[in-house]
């Protein structure tokens, strides 16, 4: 919502003034914050962890995974990026490739990437071609006696390229994963909170039908403040609980981290950040549509989210 802007400022200010103590401690910000949150998202999406980090979110989702399902192995993008802790760069292509390579448990399905990928816009049906490479990677594990407890995506693949998933794909995906005993984990953290201008969450760029069983937020989440948050079901949060251990995070969900997230959302709706998302993304779109016709050069415009301070990515013909 902008650096340093004044009503996030102002909530910090005053809620550091009154109290910040650790999440052990009861506060209705927490719960104000909770259930702002769930009013963003679909009903099935209910129970709320809140932390400090997107990396941390996506660990605690893959923990949740495991626990609920029982299984451990887990199906990612080619080039994805998931995190800096050593769960997540052992899920992550971008950064194991370089490091100790890829673990038995960990299953790397194609980008479903229409422009450049393995299906392209000329493919009859590339939803489904992609959907059952995945589909493939589940019944190969099997035959291991390997058992998939997840597929980690980021909803919109950022660092493997901006790519947007043609409509469908999730869905599919998700058949398959369910099939298989696995849960789909969709991770917001870069894409997620308004930034695809007609959504407030990417995975709804899939359809209404599309329900994640978890979903991870981070970085815009607090507008630079160090705050995430996971959300799931009942069921997976109760399976996560019958352990008897409980999840604790001393800082997460802190009265202040809260009062910041609370006034992020206001901002959010307040400025019509969505809509004006949407404004620039268009014009944006448009302008550069333009300039692909005039240069030949320029393979493919798109645009879906504001990362950072993009809008777009431009993709040259190879």
């Amino acid at each position: 919502v902008g650096h340093c802007h004044p009503d996030v400022v102002n909530a910090a200010h005053e809620q550091n003034q009154l109290l910040n103590t650790n999440s052990r401690y009861l506060h209705d910000n927490l719960v104000d914050y909770a259930e702002r949150l769930s009013k963003t998202l679909p009903e099935k999406l209910c129970i709320f962890y809140f932390l400090n980090s997107g990396s941390e979110a996506n660990d605690l989702a893959l923990r949740l995974a495991r626990q609920y399902t029982k299984h451990e192995d887990v199906i990612v993008l080619d080039h994805a990026y998931h995190g800096h802790l050593t769960s997540l760069i052992d899920i992550s292509p971008y950064k194991f490739r370089n490091l100790e390579g890829q673990k038995e448990w960990v299953h790397v399905a194609p980008v479903p990437d229409t422009y450049r990928g393995l299906y392209r816009e000329d493919h009859e049906d590339p939803v489904t071609a992609y959907a059952d490479e995945v589909k493939n990677i589940i019944e190969h594990a099997h035959k291991r006696g390997r058992k998939i407890a997840a597929f980690f995506v980021e909803s919109l693949p950022s660092v493997g390229g901006q790519i947007i998933p043609p409509a469908g794909y999730f869905q599919k995906v998700a058949e398959h994963v369910h099939k298989a005993g696995g849960v789909f984990i969709a991770d917001e953290i870069q894409v997620g909170f308004g930034r695809v201008g007609k959504h407030f969450w990417a995975f709804q760029l899939q359809g209404e039908d599309f329900i994640p069983d978890i979903v991870t937020m981070g970085k815009p989440i607090g507008n630079g403040h160090p705050l995430a948050c996971v959300a799931t079901t009942k069921e997976i949060a109760e399976a996560f609980a019958a352990t008897g251990v409980e999840y604790f995070n001393t800082f997460g969900g802190n009265p202040v981290s809260c009062a910041i997230g609370l006034a992020v959302l206001d901002v959010i709706e307040k400025e019509h950040l969505q809509a004006h998302a949407t404004e620039v993304g268009n014009f944006l779109m448009k302008t550069l549509k333009e300039q692909q016709i005039k240069h030949p050069i320029i393979g493919d415009v798109r645009y879906q989210c504001l990362i950072y301070n993009f809008s777009l990515v431009q993709s040259v013909q190879q």
